[in-house]
């Protein structure tokens, strides 16, 4: 099996050290948190993470969910982990305190997320769903309902799932066509079909909450007309105690390339009983609450899958021994020296790494601003910060995604033939990542996403929050020779963004279809551009003053950064190339051609 560590040290100074938390130094988020209690943090779901989802990673992987007669069992030992999770409060580390949750700031929620992901994905479905169903009705939903259900969801007893594709439709949710009728009583009857809905049915929690979306009969067509109901599996009493089941149903579960043991369902809503959320047919202004969520919780998926695969190739590639170095023997006492001494080997480790730490302070730099759209005293500041986090939510979700996937397959090239193998552990990680482009908005749409609505937003407002002071820092540090080597790539890159953006920007008004033929290379532009910025903080911050890691850990964070901005930032000039040649020949063929 691979071996699993977590990345401790580096969540540790990304969160002590690289993030400027003086934007919410007035806040109350932060009033009881200090450098000691948030590593205690650390340390701790460090331990869970390694020693409680990991040992189940592979057996839950083998064993899978079983179905029988409408019931789904998860693989053995899950039931105790949630239990113990649960108890132990790491399900609902970001929730507010009066709903019984922690409280935590999102950075570092976020840091502990990537960490019990890594130990098991498949596992931390469960929670995350939950996590979000939470976001919604706590945002949208009447004070009777959010007193009724979410203490429950936030303590783990009950559990939460979102409902949206039906299986004659999946991102176009205009088609939907599950129906809601109203009982005369306040709420209404939920008729249709789901499928694809993760941890729709389950053996971990007592009651499980459905956000269901669905049309009343005289809702208006398409997108316009859809509701947001929450359905629970069980029925409250005046007590609010579990009663009767609500006529909620699973149909079966889907047999799956990857994340074999979360239960994916099909769901089966007959006259259910409904409670609207948020107003009527606004449903997809609170959905949306949950997905954005989801779309960030994604693509700290693809990051932690990354680190696995990192972490076990870098074990096998210290201790396989396979041939002697080219420039000669390096452990002439063994019979062969390591794979790590050979170039080709460090190559893919090097990109692993660069890849992984990049987009690790990517993840908590958006998770602080995240925060502070929320918690900043300053209005103004708060109203940026959300806006930078609509921008840059959907670059996010696809770079890690794909780049989950890159260092999950990376992984298995260490490993060689013995990477193919089941047994070894690293095969699971590639197809576990493969979802991650898929769910949430697949990749495709999150790029058009972000050239049709964000780029556009306000006159291209949304954007300048991250250009000015991108330009802001270059233009601070362009003349620091010691960090030339990161400022001018960095410079060069930004150009290829703005050029592309301007040439989308054109081609939006004129020819939409060209824009969206190079949607997607723009936003690997995009992301490789911001990854490039957090190499250059980081690089910055380290010139200019140590912290408390070790010497050793400064100087591979150096190289490492240096490595991105020589190897993997060159790829923009390829992407700006193409993304400028059009997309032309993308449309020219007829359907008959193909």
């Amino acid at each position: 099996m691979a071996r699993f560590n977590t990345p401790i040290d580096d969540i540790k100074y990304l969160n002590c050290e690289f993030l400027d938390r003086s934007l919410l130094k007035n806040s109350p988020l932060l009033s009881e948190l200090n450098d000691d209690t948030t590593q205690a943090i650390f340390d701790e779901a460090s331990k869970v993470a390694e020693n409680v989802l990991f040992p189940l990673n592979r057996s839950g992987d083998e064993q899978g969910c079983s179905y029988n007669k409408g019931q789904v069992q998860t693989p053995d030992g899950f039931k105790q982990a949630y239990q113990q999770l649960t108890a132990a409060g790491w399900g609902n580390l970001s929730c507010k305190t009066e709903y019984g949750g922690q409280g935590l700031p999102h950075y570092l929620a976020n840091a502990v997320d990537e960490m019990l992901i890594a130990g098991n994905m498949s596992f931390t479905i469960y929670l995350g769903l939950t996590i979000g169903a939470y976001h919604a009705i706590e945002q949208f939903a009447s004070e009777q309902i959010k007193e009724q259900y979410l203490p429950a969801m936030v303590s783990g007893k009950w559990s939460g799932t979102m409902c949206l594709t039906e299986p004659h439709c999946g991102t176009d949710l205009g088609l939907i066509r599950s129906n809601a009728i109203a009982d005369g009583a306040g709420a209404y009857k939920i008729t249709g079909s789901k499928i694809f809905i993760s941890a729709g049915e389950h053996d971990l929690s007592e009651n499980i909450i459905h956000l269901v979306l669905a049309r009343t009969p005289s809702a208006p067509a398409g997108i316009k007309g859809i509701s947001l109901f929450l359905v629970p599996k069980f029925l409250l009493d005046k007590k609010s105690q579990l009663s009767q089941n609500n006529n909620v149903s699973c149909s079966g579960l889907e047999h799956k390339m990857g994340i074999k043991a979360s239960a994916t369902c099909a769901m089966q809503f007959d006259g259910a009983t409904g409670y609207l959320i948020g107003d009527l047919h606004k449903g997809m202004q609170a959905m949306f609450v949950m997905m954005n969520s989801a779309r960030i919780h994604v693509g700290i998926q693809g990051l932690a899958l990354a680190h696995a695969a990192y972490s076990g190739a870098l074990d096998y590639a210290k201790n396989r021994l396979q041939s002697r170095s080219i420039s000669g023997s390096k452990y002439p006492e063994l019979a062969a020296d390591p794979l790590i001494v050979h170039p080709d080997i460090r190559r893919m480790l090097m990109t692993m790494k660069a890849y992984t730490e990049g987009a690790r302070a990517f993840s908590s730099w958006l998770s602080f601003q995240l925060d502070v759209s929320q918690y900043c005293d300053d209005l103004i500041q708060r109203q940026q910060a959300h806006e930078l986090v609509s921008l840059l939510t959907p670059v996010f979700k696809v770079f890690l995604t794909d780049m989950g996937e890159l260092v999950s397959s990376l992984g298995i090239q260490i490993y060689g033939g013995h990477g193919y193998i089941r047994e070894n552990g690293m095969e699971q990680y590639l197809r576990d990542a493969r979802i991650c482009q898929l769910y949430e908005g697949s990749n495709g749409i999150q790029a058009l996403d972000l050239i049709g609505r964000k780029l556009p937003a306000h006159m291209g407002r949304y954007c300048r929050h991250f250009f000015h002071p991108l330009s802001a820092f270059i233009e601070d540090h362009k003349d620091n020779e010691r960090l030339a080597a990161y400022i001018r790539p960095l410079a060069k890159s930004f150009t290829r963004l703005q050029n592309a953006s301007l040439y989308i920007a054109q081609q939006g008004l004129t020819n939409p279809e060209q824009a969206a033929s190079v949607a997607s290379d723009y936003l690997k532009l995009f992301g490789l551009v911001v990854v490039a910025y957090m190499w250059a903080q980081m690089a910055q911050k380290i010139d200019t003053r140590q912290g408390d890691m070790a010497a050793e850990f400064y100087d591979a964070k150096l190289v490492t950064g240096l490595f991105y901005m020589q190897h993997l930032l060159p790829q923009t000039t390829a992407l700006s190339a193409s993304i400028m040649l059009g997309g032309d020949s993308v449309m020219a063929l007829k359907e008959s051609q193909f």
